[in-house]
């Protein structure tokens, strides 16, 4: 395996259409590496920069320490998984993985030896004598998945391998990927558009947005502690509520305030109040996730013994989504809405009030001007 550098790296094409500004990246040898981004953002173009199918427009690739920019796709020692699974229709399992084999001129006993254990690792040796007609969406991609690990390479690129199976398929697909990469110890990059399988598959994350990398850091940390609004929105299902108000001094400790309709919600933000006194006064967006806007009564079996206690706020329930071990409920207060997580016996119906509970512990604060996250702690 090799590690991955990606040095101010540009695409620009004839026309003049820019679509990478200067991308830095760098992967460890081993690392799972998540390129994730709505369609247009760059993403796709990058993998195949990576694999050679594009050329570079300006910067460096460097696959280990040697600069791949002008070699060839076949010299860079990389093997594709594409989505489209691109099996060959008219022969066996056991011969498209063994086709890139073959071409290298491998021995046929060497042949052999690679396939059943390619097989058995994805365990599919009862597959090895089907033509891909027979095969489900799944198991063709585990045959595109066993050609590509056949090659033994430096890199395995995958290019939305998951987007043509079914929800179910996908689940199991992903975890498939997972354990592989586990086995192999292999340095993988991923694109995908899928903030799931972004966040359940990688070791690091490059959320990406016309051309430019938002973001670069592990699952959590994105999650977390998002660089500015788009991360912010694009990452977590359901996304983050967005609240715009004020920081304001109430007593000895800072508030989030919300104002609308001549009525003012004040949220506490917990911390040191002194550090927050150079944001108060001023427009700023609360950014809180669903799970940290609960039903009052499981917040209150969850308080902490720090002294902090979340908000609770009295809510008008617009609609509720069960989904077996809790209920999303949007719900309105102070004319803003906001998407919450309750326990299934909280969730009030369409049209009733509740109470539900505000933690800013967990809350990330943003300035509109420039999208970008306030460090409070400063």
């Amino acid at each position: 395996m090799a590690s991955l550098s990606i040095r101010n790296v540009r695409k620009v094409y004839p026309n003049g259409a820019e679509i990478l500004k200067g991308i830095d990246l760098e992967i460890e040898d081993g690392q799972f590496l998540i390129l994730v981004g709505g369609s247009g953002c760059g993403k796709s173009t990058l993998l195949n920069m990576i694999a050679g199918l594009e050329t570079i427009s300006e910067g460096q690739i460097l696959i280990g320490d040697r600069v791949v920019n002008n070699i060839p796709p076949k010299s860079r020692d990389i093997a594709m998984v594409f989505q489209s699974y691109a099996l060959y229709p008219t022969m066996s399992v056991r011969e498209n993985i063994s086709f890139g084999l073959g071409i290298r001129k491998v021995p046929k006993d060497e042949q052999d030896k690679i396939v059943n254990r390619v097989a058995e690792t994805l365990q599919m040796t009862h597959l090895l004598d089907r033509k891909p007609a027979m095969l489900s969406g799944g198991q063709r991609q585990r045959v595109a998945m066993g050609r590509a690990i056949a090659r033994d390479p430096s890199l395995f690129l995958f290019d939305e391998p998951l987007s043509n199976l079914d929800a179910k398929l996908r689940v199991e697909m992903r975890a498939e990927i997972k354990l592989l990469h586990q086995r192999l110890g292999a340095t993988i990059v991923y694109v995908t558009h899928d903030q799931i399988e972004a966040m359940t598959l990688g070791d690091k994350i490059a959320v990406m947005r016309d051309g430019v990398v938002q973001q670069f850091g592990s699952p959590q940390e994105i999650y977390d502690r998002p660089d500015n609004l788009y991360v912010a929105g694009f990452i977590g299902s359901p996304s983050m509520n967005f609240l715009r108000g004020k920081l304001v001094q109430d007593g000895a400790r800072a508030a989030f305030a919300l104002e609308h309709g001549g009525q003012t919600t004040l949220l506490p933000v917990p911390g040191d109040a002194t550090i927050l006194q150079k944001h108060q006064n001023r427009d700023i967006i609360l950014g809180i996730r669903p799970e940290h806007v609960t039903d009052a009564e499981s917040a209150r079996r969850a308080a902490t013994s720090d002294g902090y206690h979340p908000t609770e706020v009295d809510c008008l329930v617009e609609m509720t989504e069960p989904t077996g071990p809790d209920t999303l409920v949007f719900a309105w207060f102070n004319g803003i809405r906001a998407t919450c997580r309750t326990h299934p016996r909280a969730a009030a119906n369409p049209g009733q009030h509740t109470r539900l509970a505000f933690d800013l512990s967990k809350a990330v604060f943003f300035d509109p001007a420039t999208e970008q996250r306030i460090d409070l702690s400063l």
